[in-house]
C-alpha cells in the first residue's frame, strides 16, 4: 500500500504543467484551510527571516572588524 508521500507526488494529469499543478495545489489548500493557517505560516516566515537578518548582521559586523584590522595591518606593514 503506497504511503501518503507517494500519493502527494503522483500527478493525475500527465499533460498538466508544473505551474498548473502548483496553482491547483494552492487553490486546494486555500479551499481546505482557514485564515489562521496563513497567519501562522506568515508569522513563522517572518520570525525565520528576522533570525536570518540578525545572523547576517552579526556576521557582517564581525567581517567588517576583521577587514578593518587587516587593512590596518597592511597599512602598518607598508609604512614600517
Amino acid at each position: 500500500m503506497p504511503n501518503n508521500q507517494d500519493n502527494r507526488n503522483r500527478n493525475n494529469n500527465p499533460n498538466q504543467s508544473v505551474n498548473e499543478a502548483g496553482r491547483n495545489g494552492g487553490e486546494a489548500t486555500s479551499n481546505n484551510r482557514e485564515n489562521e493557517f496563513y497567519e501562522e505560516i506568515g508569522r513563522k516566515g517572518g520570525e525565520a527571516r528576522n533570525k536570518q537578518n540578525d545572523f547576517d548582521k552579526k556576521n557582517q559586523e564581525e567581517t567588517d572588524g576583521q577587514d578593518k584590522k587587516r587593512n590596518e595591518d597592511d597599512y602598518n606593514s607598508i609604512n614600517s
